[in-house]
């Protein structure tokens, strides 16, 4: 999954080699944190959120798949 969010992040941005994601265990949820550049945040996250609201429901989804709650979180 972490990898599907890193490659939909690298064509968004200018920087894709800025682009990194690190999954993070939580008490009830696997926390997958997108790291970018810091000129590449707003691409990410699109007009009014919709890019990251696109990515947390494709987390979500394969999530779903393998039986677990997975949350994206975009890190500055």
């Amino acid at each position: 999954m972490a990898e599907l969010i890193a490659e939909i992040a690298r064509q968004l941005v200018d920087e894709p080699a800025a682009v990194r994601v690190v999954t993070e265990e939580r008490e009830d949820a696997i926390v997958l944190l997108l790291h970018v550049a810091p000129g590449d945040i707003g691409k990410v996250i699109g007009r009014q959120g919709r890019l990251a609201r696109a990515l947390r429901t494709v987390a979500r989804a394969g999530g779903v798949r393998e039986g677990k709650r997975v949350l994206l979180e975009i890190a500055e």
